[in-house]
């Protein structure tokens, strides 16, 4: 089985964006995979939700472990356990090929997306030092394998 190519222009812009607007890709990525998994299950094409929700559970993943749990150490152990809820959602909602879980996943990921814009855009708005630039090199890799694959 060959690889599937990566999308050169979505790769430009993974490598471009800022820690922030990495983060926010990730959760737009996860919200998609999600949303493709239901009607794969209600259709049921098992394999085809099974894909999505593979991917949508490597995403939210990849949100918990890249926590910098030096900054903010309680804020990061709530979201990492937020986090870890959401992947076991994804995961029951692929061994009982039932919707809800999905659909519960969907919900706390767009109020964590929406809430993580709000902060980019106070952060922009806001004179002052922006946050320092972590290394991001693990996040970009992660999100270039997932959110690249054609869907």
């Amino acid at each position: 089985m060959q690889p599937t190519p990566v999308n050169p222009y979505l790769k430009t812009k993974i490598l471009t964006a800022s820690p922030q607007e990495l983060r926010l890709m990730l959760y737009d990525g996860a919200i998609k995979f999600c949303r493709q998994a239901v009607p794969a299950l209600e259709q049921q094409d098992f394999e085809g939700c099974y894909n999505a929700l593979m991917r949508a559970q490597k995403i939210v993943l990849e949100l918990s472990t890249s926590l910098n749990h030096d900054v903010a150490p309680d804020l990061c152990e709530k979201l990492s356990a937020l986090y870890t809820y959401i992947y076991r959602l994804l995961v029951d909602a692929n061994v009982q090929h039932e919707a809800a879980p999905i659909e519960e996943a969907i919900e706390l990921l767009e109020y964590e997306r929406q809430t993580w814009q709000m902060l980019i855009d106070k952060l922009t708005n806001e004179p002052g030092e922006a946050p320092a630039d972590q290394d991001v090199t693990q996040t970009q890799q992660t999100a270039i394998n997932t959110l690249s694959r054609s869907a």
